[in-house]
This record gives C-alpha cells, sequence and structure tokens, in this order.
C-alpha cells in the first residue's frame, strides 16, 4: 500500500514555523516511506479565503523543498461533501437542530452548575414535527449534528465509549466518545464545518496517515466514528506537539508570526527553517542539516515530545550561519551569479567570505569591497596612515597566493617592530575598511598587487 499524506492549510494568511512543521512532518514521513503528499487547501470560508494566499504558501513550500503530488482545492469539491451528507442523513446519523447561540450558552452554564460536563444533551432529538414546523415557520434554521455512536439503545443515555489509536507520534491514545458533544458538521446557512470535508476528502484520496498539530487530538475520536459511518477504515493519525513563540506564545497566520516568507525574504536558509521546524522538540539534537534526504533519515516522528516547543528566532539565525559557512560554491554559484558575483574569482571568493556571512545576499558587500575598495567610514590615526603607507612599500612581487600574507606582514613587523593587533588592524582598516571580516591571507590574492596599491592612504 502506498504511504499518502495530507497538509490541509486554510489559505486564510500566511502559513508560519508552526504550519511549516506539520507541512514538514508529512514531507519526510512520505520520503520515509516512498509516499505521497497531497497539498489540500481548505478554502470553504470563502470570505477569508484568498487565491494569494494560497499561492503564496505553494510558493513557501516549493523554498522548502516539499513536493506535492498533486493540489486540491475543497471548494472545488462540494458534490463529494453533499453525497456524504446525504449518506448520514439516510442512516439518521446527521439530525437538525434549532437551538440558538444564546441557547446553547444557557443550556452549558446550566450544566456545568450541576456539575455536569458540558456536553450537548441532544434536546434537538426530542422535537416533534409539530415543533420543528414552528420553529421553521419562526423563521429557525437547522444546523445539523453528526449522532456520536455512544449509547446502546437510547440516545439520551450515553455510555463510556473508548476509541483507541496507536498515534503515530504520541503512542496508544484513548478517547471517551461519552465526554464530547455531537459535532456539528453543518451550519445554518448549509455550508460546512471543518470535520465533514476533511474526512470525506481523506476518503476519497487514500490517505493512509493524518500528521498534524496535538491540538486535533480529542478531535480524533470523532472523525475516527465518522469515517466509519461513511463506510471507511480510519486511517492512521500522528499529532506532534506544537510551536509557540520564544514567550510562549502561539503562532497565528493572521498576524504573520514568524511566516515562512517573512524568514524567505530576510535570506534565511530553507534548510535552516526545516532543520530547526522539524528537529526542535524531540530527542534528536538542533543542528544544520544540509539537505532534505538527510533531515528524512533523522526523522523519527516518536522521538517528538509531548509537550510544546518554543521557536527562537535567534536559533534560526544560528543553523543559518552555520550551513552558509560550510555550503560548497557549486550549491550557491546561481544565486551568486544573480548578484553579479562571476567570473573566475567567484569561487575563490566565495570560499574567502562565507565564512563571514550572515546570508548569503550579504556575500555582494564584500564582492564590492573587492572589486571596488573600502566602503566604510572606518579611517585610520595619523600615526597608522603613516605605518601603513610604508607597509605598503613592502609588499612582495606576484604571484600571490594564500602564504603570500604571512610574508608581508612578517616584513612589515621586522621594519616597523609592531605586532598584534597594532600590526593586523590598520592593514585590515585600509585594505577593507572594516575592524573584523575574512581572513586577509584570503582576501589579499583576490585583490591582487595593483589592487591592494590602489587602497594606500
Amino acid at each position: 500500500m502506498t504511504t499518502i499524506v495530507r497538509f490541509a492549510p486554510s489559505p486564510t494568511g500566511m502559513i508560519h514555523i508552526g504550519n511549516a512543521r506539520t507541512a514538514l512532518f508529512n514531507w519526510l514521513f512520505a520520503l520515509k516511506t516512498s509516499g505521497q503528499l497531497i497539498q489540500r487547501f481548505d478554502d470553504t470560508d470563502v470570505a477569508r479565503s484568498k487565491q494569494e494566499h494560497a499561492d503564496a504558501i505553494l510558493t513557501d513550500l516549493a523554498w522548502l523543498g516539499i513536493k506535492p503530488s498533486a493540489i486540491e482545492y475543497q471548494s472545488k469539491r462540494f458534490a463529494i461533501y453533499d453525497a456524504a451528507v446525504a449518506k448520514l442523513k439516510a442512516a439518521g446519523l446527521l439530525y437538525p437542530c434549532y437551538e440558538t447561540a444564546e441557547e446553547l450558552e444557557r443550556r452549558r452554564k446550566i450544566r456545568l452548575s450541576r456539575r455536569l460536563p458540558p456536553v450537548y444533551g441532544r434536546e434537538a432529538l426530542k422535537l416533534t414535527a409539530d415543533e420543528i414546523s414552528a420553529l421553521e415557520a419562526d423563521g429557525r434554521k437547522p444546523h445539523w449534528r453528526f449522532l456520536l455512536p455512544n449509547f446502546a439503545d437510547d440516545p439520551f443515555a450515553p455510555r463510556r465509549t473508548e476509541v483507541h489509536w496507536d498515534d503515530v507520534v504520541r503512542g496508544p491514545q484513548t478517547v471517551d466518545l461519552a465526554s464530547m458533544s455531537d459535532p456539528v458538521l453543518v451550519r445554518e446557512d448549509g455550508t460546512y464545518l471543518y470535520t465533514l470535508p476533511s474526512v470525506a476528502d481523506d476518503i476519497e484520496m487514500g490517505i493512509t496517515h493524518i500528521i498534524r498539530g496535538d491540538d486535533h487530538v480529542t478531535n480524533t475520536g470523532a472523525q475516527i466514528a465518522l469515517f466509519r459511518a461513511l463506510g471507511a477504515e480510519p486511517p492512521a493519525f500522528g499529532h506532534h506537539n506544537l510551536l509557540t513563540t520564544a514567550s510562549g506564545e502561539g503562532l497565528s497566520k493572521r498576524t504573520g508570526a514568524l511566516s515562512i516568507t517573512g524568514l524567505r525574504e530576510s535570506g534565511i536558509e530553507p534548510m535552516a527553517v526545516a532543520s530547526l521546524a522539524v528537529l526542535i522538540g524531540t530527542s534528536e539534537s538542533v543542528q544544520p542539516v544540509a539537505t532534505m534526504e538527510e533531515l528524512a533519515a533523522r526523522f523519527d516522528p516518536a522521538a517528538t515530545s509531548k509537550s510544546a516547543a518554543k521557536f527562537d528566532p535567534a536559533e534560526v539565525g544560528t543553523l543559518n550561519r552555520a550551513l552558509i559557512h560550510q555550503m560548497p560554491f557549486t550549491e550557491v554559484q546561481t544565486r551568486l551569479a544573480e548578484l553579479d558575483i562571476d567570473g573566475p574569482q567567484a569561487e575563490a571568493f566565495w570560499l574567502a567570505v562565507r565564512g563571514n556571512l550572515e546570508t548569503v545576499a550579504d556575500a555582494a558587500t564584500w564582492w564590492r569591497i573587492v572589486r571596488e575598495g573600502p566602503d566604510t567610514a572606518e579611517s585610520l590615526s595619523d600615526e597608522d596612515r603613516g605605518f601603513v603607507s610604508e607597509a605598503f612599500d613592502l609588499l612582495p612581487p606576484e604571484p600571490w597566493d594564500r602564504g603570500t600574507w604571512k610574508i608581508w606582514t612578517d616584513a612589515v613587523k621586522a621594519q616597523s617592530g609592531r605586532k598584534g593587533k597594532a600590526l593586523f588592524m590598520p592593514l585590515r582598516l585600509a585594505l577593507t575598511g572594516r575592524l573584523s571580516g575574512p581572513e586577509l591571507a584570503d582576501l589579499l590574492p583576490l585583490l591582487g598587487r595593483a589592487g591592494t596599491l590602489a587602497r594606500r592612504p
């Protein structure tokens, strides 16, 4: 059997690092099992769902290296949901309810005051045909609830009904259907809530594993019951822990907190995001992983903690630097060319500067320094200016290589008597205009003798 998983966000905003965690868990699970990932958009909320958000999500997933085998939109699949509703109604498992939100809240408070669980009491099942007619004549339109199989003969006498599943992430799980209300599947205006379209699609698409955040654990019992009511065997479920901000706050697409688009536009590497999103909150150490294949090899959903994990943007920055500092020229060559960094010196330049970069785009600054000269306001004292000018008289003849820097500074040291910071810092300032940066032994051959002399103060 081919493994088929799905990532099913609602296109109501930019996906954040927490959404990406779910997408990556599914993608890596598919990679490990030679399976497929379906990208499914939960866009039945027509008012809030936007195609521009769906397009942005697809762009973010592609940037992360996630490659869905199909893209589906729930807004184009209403016939499937209508058929599911008809099947449930025919079986007597979907019943109309006419209570207003205020009436339901009042009943909930009464149950709580009596120390009873605040579950729906199925009062709508007691309505007579005349009562229903009167409600509808009064303008009431029903919402529709799924009758949970948590009773023997009398729906008003629910009994403990355990639903068990072996969670891919959390291990054995149990939910008691008697502890929950019959879920609303269809609103008063005929639109669908999340549960029915999701289950109907999972059946029709042959989803074998549902991997999602652990905020859905309590929903799973009712969804398993709905799968069976629609004549399907439920897929396997896995519920991973959620990510929060460093301060412990939840993430939201609407606020754009830690959005993938924002991380991408700030120059963060996709594998830095993927490494942290997948490995944080697991028993694996959080380290930069260079390829998705390597990350898939390390990925073990069962190694995920049950408690929430905090995402600190500083950590992704650390991973990003580590990846860039080891990145081969072949991997970044095209991106450098887009920054006008090309030609015979491009590879040597990259190897010289990568260890000092925060992002790949930062290489453009150092390319400009190498090609055009210092571009900052750091200046030499009068004493250092004279020292540097004399030092330039000692530049060795070409050809130059990495050893030229030592030959030159040894000669300068012998003549001037300077050493350490007093020797090297003025030379660095004259050559780059910066107090820190790449090894000058690597930069000097890129400057060449003529280019170095052009920086003489």
